[in-house]
């Protein structure tokens, strides 16, 4: 298989355990998961069940105890952890519950952050930032911090730092999670055209049944197992 016709993301025999008050955990028990370029996958299942511990593996900011991570047929934790961290900022954008933006930084120093840290030029990064946050109506708030905007309003902050180095995969966890019915919508729209028009692979950890059945794909985590749901 070539890095052409191999997946952009495949899973094999995965585990992660945890060692909690002299007891193992086993979170995650040999899971396989294949996802294609441009696949939209929603992951489900009870709090705690291992949702967020698969997502964090597969961006790289976890290690499995046993198994592999191949991004386009790689074994990424093969690789050194400088080379994992551009891989992080190069091919990953993330979008957590939490926004986790800096309340210091303008709108537009947080949605540049991440070309920063590449070593894009200042002006570069505010540009491409100042188009981000426009595509995602906050022309008017680049230059508010945090604080001053609204739960949803940080969210679309934080997607546009996750799009700054045009990532190949999104990774979600449960980024409604924290908004009201309306505003948790729009958010929704937000992701799904960044799938459908940018082609973008989205993973979305999520308990929105709604949002999870408009995914092109499903999967259940339960007891440590990962099964297919449609």
């Amino acid at each position: 298989m070539t890095q052409e016709t191999a997946p952009i993301l495949a899973v094999e025999d995965l585990t992660r355990k945890f060692v909690k008050n002299g007891t193992v955990v086993e979170v995650l028990k040999g899971l396989n998961l294949t996802i294609r370029r441009g696949d939209s996958l929603a992951v489900v299942g009870l709090s705690g069940a291992g949702k967020s511990t698969l997502l964090n593996i597969l961006g790289a900011l976890d290690q499995p105890t046993t198994g592999r991570v191949l991004f386009k047929g790689a074994d990424i934790f093969q690789w050194n952890e400088r080379r994992r961290a551009i891989f992080r900022n190069r091919n990953i954008g993330f979008v957590f519950q939490s926004h986790h933006l800096l309340p210091e930084f303008t709108s537009l120093e947080n949605a540049m952050m991440p070309a920063l840290i590449q070593r894009m030029s200042p002006r570069r990064a505010g540009e491409k930032a100042a188009d981000l946050l426009t595509a995602l109506d906050l022309g008017d708030r680049l230059t508010h911090k945090p604080g001053e905007l609204s739960g949803g309003e940080q969210q679309r902050v934080a997607i546009a730092r996750a799009l700054i180095m045009d990532p190949e995969i999104l990774l979600a966890d449960e980024p409604t999670g924290n908004l009201d019915t309306e505003t948790g919508g729009k958010i929704q729209e937000i992701l799904l055209e960044l799938n459908g028009n940018r082609k973008i692979t989205l993973v979305i950890v999520t308990h929105n049944e709604k949002l999870a059945e408009r995914m092109t794909r499903s999967v259940g985590i339960k007891d440590g197992l990962l099964y297919e749901l449609r």
